[in-house]
């Protein structure tokens, strides 16, 4: 009798698939700082890339969200460095947070959540822990496109560039932490999971 058992696919840990997915942007604040914006477009690029590389490498897969604004970047990127114009690279972050925003909340409209798919297992909640959670993200994602476009449109590449890196994850993590209550009320214990 042959062993067909799946050999269970390597986890990363949680502080090393946040510092994958957080080290290109802090390359690029640290290269738009030392060669401006373009040399950081193309920075992050690379960084993008070789974060994904790592991800797989190590977990034999790639999230979606890393994966999606990975291709964002190098579209918005590509144009950026091609045509010299620095307004594609801003537009990133509201195309994504638009587009995540957009497909929870679409998700929902059709009743097919798409956030447990994102969390992949991590977490197990009841219908209403994920419809609210759902919500709930799909509503921040949409605020925060609305947020980088009063930022970049209104302050200069430096300063949108900080926002990008300092204010962004901040915000973005104390969402993230605010929603724990709700997780827990809704978690599912036992045998519910």
């Amino acid at each position: 009798m042959s062993d067909t058992t799946v050999p269970a696919r390597p986890k990363m840990s949680p502080w090393l698939k946040i510092g994958l997915e957080l080290g290109p942007l802090v390359l690029f604040f640290a290269a738009n700082a030392y060669g401006g914006i373009y040399v950081a477009t193309g920075a992050f690029m690379v960084a993008t890339l070789a974060s994904l590389a790592a991800m797989w490498v190590l977990a034999r897969r790639i999230a979606v969200m890393p994966l999606v604004s990975a291709l964002v970047v190098m579209v918005f990127g590509s144009l950026t460095l091609w045509l010299q114009d620095d307004h594609f690279i801003k537009l990133k972050p509201t195309m994504v947070n638009a587009l995540f925003g957009a497909l929870l909340l679409g998700g929902l409209v059709f009743r097919k959540p798409l956030l447990p798919y994102v969390f992949d297992g991590m977490v197990q909640l009841t219908d209403e822990g994920w419809r609210v959670l759902t919500i709930r993200w799909g509503v921040f994602f949409l605020v925060m496109a609305v947020v980088n476009e009063l930022v970049w449109r209104s302050f200069s590449t430096d300063t949108w560039v900080a926002f990008k890196t300092f204010g962004y994850l901040p915000l973005t993590f104390a969402f993230a932490m605010l929603q724990a209550p709700l997780m827990a009320r809704h978690e599912l214990k036992g045998e519910d999971s």
